[in-house]
């Protein structure tokens, strides 16, 4: 018996019919489902010193559980000192089992962790995708507050099948996204 973590069970236990019967599915295959979750950290100040590159590296890898990799810059912008093959970002891609566990300690430990948390926007993209910004990382359990060198933000994108920004909206409110009420 292999492990199966909790909110992949209620996807397909709870979720998948909820979404069957609000939106009319004939079958469970159209029933819109989370393909990838994208973790990426804007690191531009890693231009002046290199050593946060690394800590963005090691604090990303420690709260998804993945090892991150460094983007690096396409092409040189003068202005901003920038030459290319810089480190200027940081991102983690999670799917399957590491997916569904990142979205269970976001939603039950990390954001109940913001200061003054009112529920997050619900702004999809158009087509089922949605992006969370978030601003400080030391939300997330696996941060220890006196090792941290600097405090960044990342933004983390859902990214569903879902063909309609409805249809992602109730998948993801089904997950157990805090979204902020709507007046409809």
């Amino acid at each position: 018996m292999s492990y199966i973590p909790t909110l992949k069970k209620q996807y397909t236990e709870e979720v998948v019919p909820a979404l069957m019967k609000e939106f009319n599915y004939k079958t469970v295959m159209q029933a819109p489902k989370l393909t990838k979750i994208v973790i990426n950290q804007g690191v531009g100040q890693a231009i002046a010193d290199k050593k946060i590159s690394e800590f963005s590296v090691n604090e990303l890898t420690a709260i998804t559980g993945q090892k991150a990799i460094q983007t690096l810059s396409t092409k040189d912008v003068s202005n901003f000192k920038l030459r290319k093959g810089m480190a200027i970002g940081t991102t983690v891609t999670l799917r399957r089992e590491r997916m569904y566990e990142f979205l269970e300690k976001l939603v039950r430990v990390a954001l109940p962790r913001i200061r003054d948390f009112k529920g997050i926007s619900s702004k999809l993209d158009g087509r089922g995708n949605y992006t969370l910004g978030i601003e400080e990382q030391i939300i997330f359990p696996e941060i220890v507050l006196d090792e941290i060198n600097k405090i960044m933000g990342m933004n983390i994108t859902f990214v569903t099948t879902a063909n309609t920004d409805e249809e992602a909206y109730a998948l993801l409110k089904q997950f157990g996204l805090p979204f902020k009420n709507l007046k409809k």
